[in-house]
């Protein structure tokens, strides 16, 4: 009974803070537990206006004779990133235990559905989303990703350069040979590709393989490749597979940031991930930096549901189409690095190589990337398996101990 008092005590001395976050300025709202207004204002979205939301919560906390904090706000990307990090580890708040939940917007325009005829408006938008902390609706877990910050912005760099070098083609195609210094040198008569915007060029840089799987590809798969684009017109393919690799593990120098990011970060998540064959401190960070804290997900159908690895049914009648489509609505930069890492486990395991032969077989269009977004959903499993055991790969075993 008095752990029961205890935490019904915490309630009713709780102040509740619903802040709606826009680029520009923040609108918060404060109610306590029976429902009252304590707060309504407006501040602006940068480091002054954030100082004055800790100002105003704190007199009204004293003013209430409240004890307690939590606070939620929509996440939306980097402009509430700040603010929760402000508000979360601010040295005046830390008395009061504050939490701060970033909430996916779905779920607050769902919740607000629940109010009548209520017009969509800042101030409004902000007493929900308090509201919706009252109630005690929120089910993920507090905000922490302060220490993900640094090297989520890194594994994020690193996949807008890759994405920027598929997109702009004309301006990096020459950039990419700049780089490549052995590719440089080589006389006319020595180099690859006759036509650097050549259709076998952009296939290497563009339209099959990232930079990663360039430069980890098996020869054979590599020089299968180049003839195949290439309509078997090289002279020598392996050995213009063997420049290609080299020039793209030459290439890469954010890599090493990466993996000295992580080295600062005494963190036995990495160790968790880095113990499956094939997934280095690159894919380690990418995924880790993205997920974050593995306790806020239910299961590893939420993580790959986050993650956008899941698939649309398209049925209509007693049909049911074979050719379905990833929804791709989650965290993309997540689905990137599971799916870099997929590809990479292939080359690793048996057992993912086997099962990536398998779907590859079944599908009927698009078999490649069928294939290996159905491996990276089979790795999830694991990914999430490890993590929430907290235990290092020995076997798929362990994905069937945490398949809950």
């Amino acid at each position: 009974m008095k752990g029961g008092d205890t935490m019904d005590n915490a309630l009713t001395t709780t102040l509740f803070i619903g802040i709606d976050v826009s680029s520009k300025s923040n609108y918060v709202f404060a109610l306590d537990f029976f429902g009252k207004k304590l707060l309504s204002f407006q501040v602006n979205n940068n480091l002054p206006g954030s100082e004055e939301i800790v100002s105003t919560i704190l007199s009204c906390l004293k003013e209430n004779n409240l004890t307690h904090l939590t606070i939620a706000m929509e996440s939306t990307s980097f402009y509430s990133w700040h603010l929760a990090n402000t508000l979360s580890t601010h040295e005046a708040l830390v008395w009061f235990k504050p939490k701060v939940h970033c909430m996916n917007p779905r779920v607050i325009c769902a919740y607000k559905k629940s109010f009548i005829d209520m017009d969509k408006t800042d101030p409004k938008d902000a007493f929900v989303i308090a509201d919706f902390a009252r109630v005690g609706k929120i089910t993920t877990a507090p905000w922490n990703g302060a220490q993900y910050i640094a090297l989520q912005r890194l594994t994020r760099c690193r996949l807008h350069l890759m994405e920027n070098i598929s997109r702009e083609k004309s301006y990096i195609l020459s950039n990419i040979f700049l780089k490549f210094s052995e590719l440089a040198v080589l006389d006319k008569s020595e180099n690859p590709f006759s036509n650097t915007f050549g259709a076998t060029s952009v296939a290497v840089l563009t339209e099959y393989m990232s930079t990663e799987e360039l430069a980890n590809a098996s020869i054979e798969n590599l020089v299968a490749f180049l003839v195949e684009k290439n309509k078997n017109r090289f002279s020598n393919p392996e050995a213009t597979a063997k420049l290609l690799q080299k020039a793209a593990r030459d290439s890469y120098r954010l890599d090493k940031a990466i993996e000295k990011a992580i080295k600062r970060i005494d963190n036995h998540e990495f160790q968790c991930l880095l113990s499956i064959p094939g997934i280095g401190p690159v894919l380690t960070a990418g995924i880790i930096s993205e997920i974050g804290d593995i306790t806020k997900f239910n299961n590893q159908g939420c993580v790959a549901k986050y993650a956008g690895l899941t698939w649309r049914k398209k049925q209509s009648g007693n049909f049911t189409a074979d050719n379905t489509f990833l929804t791709k609505t989650g965290n993309k930069y997540l689905r990137y690095y599971l799916l870099e890492a997929a590809a990479s486990v292939v080359r690793h395991s048996n057992e993912y190589l086997d099962y990536y032969h398998k779907k590859y077989a079944e599908a009927l269009v698009h078999k490649h990337k069928r294939a290996l977004a159905l491996t990276g959903r089979k790795l999830v499993r694991l990914i999430f398996a490890l993590l929430h055991n907290n235990q290092l790969y020995t076997s798929n075993e362990v994905v069937e101990k945490a398949t809950i």
